[in-house]
């Protein structure tokens, strides 16, 4: 038992230990991405505090292509924001990068005067990402592949009457927007937040309310848990309608504006995970971000390690489970971890931390398939194995039994069962095999032994063992059978009668003449595979099998003897003659019954 423990153990561990290596490797990173944001990114109803003024076809009708509109265009849509001062925006945010002054300073004066009048604009900048070597003092160099190599702001005029806020998004490995860079660092020390994050604050500034940041990575990213799918802030109004004094203030008074683009051939669209198929413009990405932060919705990305020992652990579990019991109970077990390893990260999720949704239900119906291959495998070593064993002492539809029934049927150590054991032995064949020629001796026994098996097997016995020229077989193991006592004393009947063919036949070939007395008994045994690791046999032991090879011995040539133990079960389908006590079986007290048997039931 110790040793079947510790081999499932270190199967387990195996099992185990490959499953997280694959998954640090990243074997399931791209089906765990999309599971979880199959889950996880859920489109909802939005707070309506955000509204979204789009850059989009019917603007581009009207101003013409927008790389060569002029900055008067934007100027007037913030004079139209800030036409009534009662109902004018709570901030407004624009989504295009105005990065020095124009061939036009009118304009560009213009669209200063427009946002010092307004007075709660956030404009763009935006840095170029790349890898950049650093050395130390002592000339090791390291790689920072999110360095940033080159910074762009608004024009300074802009910039003085603006906050300022940077517009980079960065794709996942996956090519998904699933995160947000809060801030970036242009030259150090100088820190330049999100413009969602500064249109956020200062909205909930101007409400009262402080700002809290979200928990960030390495890189100054944070998880966004999006609260529409593509269109979903968006009522259709143009920056056209917005100067032509067409959106009534009521639509956006005390909200924050955000204008940019919303147009295919402007190229400011993304793949994000609550819509794989359709992308979603800038600008509402924008929104989405800035619905978190006012919400204070923060996700906070579990790390990797803590995770991987997790799930080691649950794997580590199932695996031994699955090995040691039965597939239908592994199967359930199975189940229900795989429910539980999605049902706990979307739980966890709702409570603020994002963890792998496919991480341990992929594990363990991994180790539970592995586990059935090894079952199976197992199962038919088992079998041939059990096949090699006994297809040599029993006959072949018992082998078909026992492998039916599976080895928990066959204790290796022996188990106690009643049975019914028959030996039979020629009577004189050691005198008679010492007048023969080697050769005859040799023709004469298996002959003789060839019978016996053939009548052993065709009454479903299992043959145990042949002594010189005896042969031993039982009924009622290794399986048990309806009428292993019938069986055995048929058996007796017809090995006796066939002694006799036998011996004519070889009185023709060789002038040899043989006899057999046969023994039977019933009772209780111990049966089982005896011996050590290197020779064992399948064979019974105890006073059961003493009694009948007492019998056998006893038997004159041709007789079969039997005890009253198969006497009494064999009842009325038997004709006995009893000798009472007066065979004296050595081992046995005064009054031990003895009897002939001499017909049975069909057996002639």
């Amino acid at each position: 038992m110790k040793k079947g423990i510790l081999g499932s153990i270190l199967y387990s561990a195996a099992i185990s230990l490959i499953l997280c290596a694959l998954v640090s490797a990243g074997a399931l990173r791209r089906v765990d991405k999309w599971a979880s944001d199959a889950i996880f990114e859920r489109p909802g109803a939005t707070s309506g505090n955000i509204v979204i003024i789009g850059v989009d076809e019917r603007a581009l009708e009207r101003f013409g292509p927008y790389g060569g509109w002029s900055r008067t265009v934007v100027a007037d849509a913030l004079a139209a924001l800030a036409s009534d001062p009662d109902r004018a925006p709570a901030v407004v945010a624009i989504d295009t990068l105005y990065s020095g002054e124009s061939a036009d300073p009118e304009a560009d004066a213009k669209l200063v005067a427009a946002v010092r009048k307004l007075g709660c604009v956030v404009t763009a900048s935006a840095a170029v990402f790349g890898s950049e070597v650093t050395w130390d003092e002592s000339g090791s160099a390291s790689v920072d592949r999110y360095a940033v190599l080159n910074y762009e702001g608004p024009y300074p005029a802009l910039a003085e009457v603006s906050t300022v806020g940077h517009i980079n998004a960065i794709y996942d490995r996956d090519g998904i927007m699933r995160h947000a860079i809060m801030y970036i660092e242009p030259e150090e020390g100088v820190r330049v937040n999100s413009m969602a994050y500064e249109a956020a604050r200062m909205f909930l500034s101007k409400n009262g309310e402080e700002m809290t940041e979200p928990p960030v990575n390495a890189l100054g990213q944070f998880y966004v848990p999006f609260t529409t799918a593509p269109g979903g802030f968006y009522d259709g109004f143009s920056v056209a309608d917005l100067v032509d004094g067409k959106i009534d203030p009521a639509y956006y008074e005390g909200k924050i504006v955000l204008i940019g683009p919303w147009a295919t051939g402007l190229q400011d669209a993304y793949y994000t995970p609550v819509d794989r198929a359709s992308q979603m413009y800038g600008v509402e990405f924008q929104a989405n971000v800035i619905e978190s932060l006012l919400e204070g919705n923060f996700k906070r990305e579990a790390r990797d390690a803590p995770q991987i020992a997790i799930l080691f652990v649950v794997t580590f579990l199932c695996s031994f489970f699955f090995r040691r019991n039965k597939p239908a109970a592994s199967g359930a077990l199975c189940a229900a971890a795989v429910a539980s390893g999605f049902a706990v990260p979307f739980i966890l999720y709702k409570y603020g931390l994002v963890t792998h949704l496919v991480w341990v239900p992929a594990a363990v119906v991994v180790s539970y398939v592995v586990s059935l291959v090894f079952h199976y495998v197992r199962a038919a070593v088992e079998r041939q194995k059990i096949a090699r064993t006994f297809e040599r002492y029993v006959a072949p539809e018992i082998v078909g039994e026992i492998l039916k029934e599976g080895t928990e049927n066959l204790s290796l150590g022996g188990k106690l069962c009643d049975i019914a054991v028959l030996f039979v032995d020629l009577r004189g064949f050691t005198t008679m095999s010492e007048k023969m020629e080697p050769e005859q001796v040799v023709h004469v026994l298996n002959r003789y032994l060839a019978m016996t098996s053939d009548v052993i097997a065709r009454n479903h016995g299992t043959l145990d063992k042949f002594i010189g020229d005896a042969t031993m077989a039982f009924w009622g193991a290794p399986l048990p059978q309806d009428d292993p006592v019938g069986l055995a004393a048929r058996a007796a009947l017809e090995i006796a009668r066939g002694a006799e063919e036998v011996s004519r036949q070889l009185n023709e070939e060789c002038g040899v003449r043989i006899s057999a007395g046969v023994g039977v008994h019933y009772g209780p045994a111990v049966v089982g595979n005896m011996g050590s690791e290197r020779r064992m046999d399948y064979t019974a032991i105890g006073d059961t099998v003493n009694t009948a090879s007492r019998l056998e011995s006893n038997a004159p040539g041709g007789t079969v003897y039997i005890s009253r133990a198969v006497a009494d079960v064999l009842g009325d389908r038997a004709k006995c003659t009893s000798l009472g006590g007066s065979v004296k079986l050595k081992g046995k007290e005064e009054g031990f019954e003895v009897l002939i048997l001499e017909e049975l039931d069909g057996e002639k």
